[in-house]
């Protein structure tokens, strides 16, 4: 069997239609025990290392849903001014219109800090 270098295994491949391309990845993914869909830092571990399970990535970005405004919804609104910059119009409504998210992919700390303050004020606020 003749060897190819890296360039003309390149070349070949870049040459397939797209129907020659999925049945060339499926033989890879079965021949080598991997699969094309899992990103490159994660696939290169799990194929040197052994059967080693994936791991579950730590969440990074959260919803901050305010549930309820509780009994202080003037406060609540003031808050949620505060945090998002809304006009008062918006923030009642939003208030009012329980349960809303009040920011969306929030780091774990902003996330935090924003249900301590609505939390403060006497809302039910949840992290997503």
């Amino acid at each position: 069997m003749a060897t190819m270098t890296r360039d003309e295994l390149l070349d070949a491949i870049g040459n397939m239609t797209v129907l020659e391309l999925s049945e060339f990845v499926k033989a890879f993914e079965e021949k080598f025990g991997v699969t094309a869909a899992a990103p490159v830092g994660v696939a290169a571990p799990a194929a040197g290392g052994g059967a080693a399970a994936p791991v579950a990535e730590e969440q990074t970005e959260f919803d901050v849903v305010l549930t309820s405004a509780g009994e202080k919804k003037i406060q609540v609104i003031k808050v949620v001014r505060e945090l998002t910059g809304l006009g008062l119009k918006e923030a009642k409504d939003l208030v009012d219109g329980a349960p809303k998210t009040v920011k969306e992919a929030a780091s774990k700390e902003e996330a935090a800090a924003m249900k301590a303050k609505l939390e403060e004020q006497g809302a039910a606020v949840e992290l997503k």
